[in-house]
């Protein structure tokens, strides 16, 4: 199960990092013309904001743990990006964007299993 958790871990934190660089350092209108259209719902800074958040959570998914340094973050940054991925949820939801809600739930659930294993039995 250790070694599951450490696969989950590190695919979400390859997917976390890579979406949310890009949040970070593609101008909002980009995002909106490809494939993120909800950018246009909020400001430049929040979806700054947005992939700051997601670039941190894939560190804390990761690093904490390898470097054996606080952790107990690895659970915290996976509850982060689960709750993180429930508020993208309702974003989609209102945007009546059903594809996009089941990447949500997917990533929502694979954040919740690291959540649920390294907070529990199989913490660090």
């Amino acid at each position: 199960m250790n070694t599951t958790l450490w696969i989950v871990a590190g695919i979400l934190a390859f997917l976390f990092a890579a979406v949310g660089l890009m949040k970070v350092v593609t101008p909002k209108s980009k995002l909106v013309d490809g494939n993120m259209p909800w950018a246009a719902d909020f400001s430049d800074g929040a979806v700054k904001g947005i992939g700051a958040v997601e670039v941190l959570g894939a560190v804390g998914l990761v690093l904490p743990a390898v470097l054996d340094i606080a952790p107990v973050l690895v659970p915290v940054a996976a509850t982060g990006l689960a709750i993180t991925m429930a508020l993208a949820a309702v974003v989609h939801i209102r945007r009546k964007e059903a594809p996009a809600v089941v990447v949500n739930l997917v990533l929502l659930a694979l954040a919740a299993f690291v959540a649920w294993g390294r907070f529990g039995e199989y913490s660090f």
